[in-house]
């Protein structure tokens, strides 16, 4: 089976996932993140399921060196906190709590025809041009 094969495979399961548990829709986000109001525990169960199911796979891709279709690991190495990590959690909290989605929920519930997550979509895609115009100009003032 080929990567991109296998690629569109996971996401399309993963995308299934999000609409079968309902974490497309942004209300039940929404809902999660309503501590003082209606608070609806769903998320946390998706979450907790999610985890549950990946704990092994992770453990044994540790060991690996090349994955199941020859491809070399590239597990996530660092091991600190820093500003990027830190501001990067902050974007991200701020859009879900905001928006109600997720980046992969936004682009599920983009294919399902919602037009708040084509809203949604494009600004994530607008964060990710200038995060990387600034990444450019920081790489070549640092060269200079």
């Amino acid at each position: 089976m080929s990567v991109t094969l296998f690629s569109l495979l996971s996401g399309l399961v993963f995308g299934l996932g999000l609409i079968v548990s309902g974490m497309a829709d942004p209300a039940k986000v929404l809902g999660f993140l309503d501590l003082a109001g209606r608070w609806d525990p769903s998320l946390a169960f998706v979450m907790g399921g999610a985890i549950a199911v990946g704990v092994v796979p992770f453990a044994l891709a540790r060991r690996r060196t090349a994955s199941f279709l020859h491809q070399t690991m590239r597990l996530p190495t660092a091991r600190y906190v820093d500003r990027r990590l830190i501001g990067g959690s902050v974007l991200f909290g701020m859009g879900w709590g905001i928006a109600g989605f997720c980046p992969g929920a936004g682009v599920v519930a983009l294919g399902m025809g919602e037009l708040k997550a084509a809203v949604f979509v494009l600004a994530m895609l607008a964060g990710m041009g200038i995060l990387e115009l600034l990444d450019r100009r920081s790489a070549t003032l640092q060269a200079a």
